[in-house]
C-alpha cells in the first residue's frame, strides 16, 4: 500500500504532467497544421479583436441565441465548467502541494466553498449523463466514449468529496483521488476534453472569420 501510494504521489504525478504538456503542445501544433491544410493561410485573417470578441461572448452565460433557447442546459453547463475549473485550482490543499513542490502559491478559496463547488460538479455531471441517456438527438449522437469521459471527469471530485468527509477508508480515497486526477490530466489532450485547449483557438478562428471576412456575428 505504501509503495503504491508513494508511486502515485511521486513519479506518477510527473508522468501525468509530462503527458499533459506534451499532448497539449502536439494538439496545438496539429490544429494549426490541419487547419492550414484545409483553409490555406489561416493566420492571414486571424484577428485579435474579433477573436477576443467571440471568446468573451461565448464564455458569457446566456449571451448567444442558442444559450437563451436552452436555459436549463446553459445554467447546468456553466455551473459545471466554472466549478470544474475553479475548485481544483484554488483549493487550499492543492495550492499547499504546489507550494511544497515548486515553492509557488496563489490565492485560495475557503474549503466550504470548494466543497459546494464539488457537489455542483457531481450534480451537473449526473444531469449531463441523464441528458445523454434520455431519448432524443443527444442520445443518438452519444458514444460509449462520452460516458467514459464524463466518468473520468467526475471521479476526482467524487473521491475528493468522500475523502474530505471521511467517508470510506481515507487513505484509499486519497489514493483514488490522486490517481483519477492524474488519469484526467493525461486524458485531456487525447479525448474530447481537449476542447479545454483547442476551444480557445477554434473559437478565435471562427470569430476572426465571421468578423473579419464575413462581417457578421458568430453567435
Amino acid at each position: 500500500m505504501d509503495t503504491l501510494f508513494n508511486f502515485i504521489y511521486g513519479p506518477m504525478v510527473w508522468v501525468a504532467f509530462i503527458v499533459f504538456i506534451a499532448g497539449t503542445i502536439y494538439q496545438i501544433i496539429s490544429f494549426f497544421i490541419q487547419t492550414r491544410a484545409k483553409e490555406g493561410q489561416i493566420l492571414s485573417y486571424m484577428s485579435l479583436k474579433f477573436g477576443l470578441r467571440s471568446l468573451l461572448v461565448w464564455i458569457t452565460p446566456f449571451a448567444t441565441v442558442n444559450m437563451r433557447k436552452h436555459p436549463v442546459f446553459t445554467l447546468f453547463t456553466f455551473l459545471f465548467h466554472l466549478s470544474l475549473i475553479v475548485s481544483p485550482l484554488l483549493l487550499s490543499a492543492h495550492v499547499m502541494m504546489a507550494d511544497e513542490a515548486f515553492n509557488i502559491g496563489w490565492v485560495t478559496i475557503p474549503d466550504r466553498v470548494a466543497d459546494i463547488m464539488t457537489m455542483i460538479v457531481m450534480i451537473c455531471g449526473l444531469f449531463l449523463i441523464a441528458r445523454r441517456i434520455k431519448p432524443g438527438i443527444t442520445r443518438y449522437v452519444t458514444t460509449p466514449q462520452d460516458y467514459v469521459i464524463l466518468l473520468i471527469v467526475l471521479m476526482p471530485f467524487v473521491t475528493g468529496f468522500l475523502a474530505y468527509h471521511q467517508i470510506g477508508t481515507y487513505k484509499w480515497m486519497i489514493l483514488l483521488h490522486m490517481l483519477s486526477g492524474e488519469i484526467m490530466l493525461m486524458a485531456i489532450p487525447f479525448t474530447k476534453l481537449n476542447h479545454m485547449i483547442i476551444g480557445v483557438f477554434t473559437r478565435s478562428y471562427i470569430g476572426s472569420e465571421f468578423g473579419g471576412v464575413r462581417h457578421a456575428k458568430d453567435w
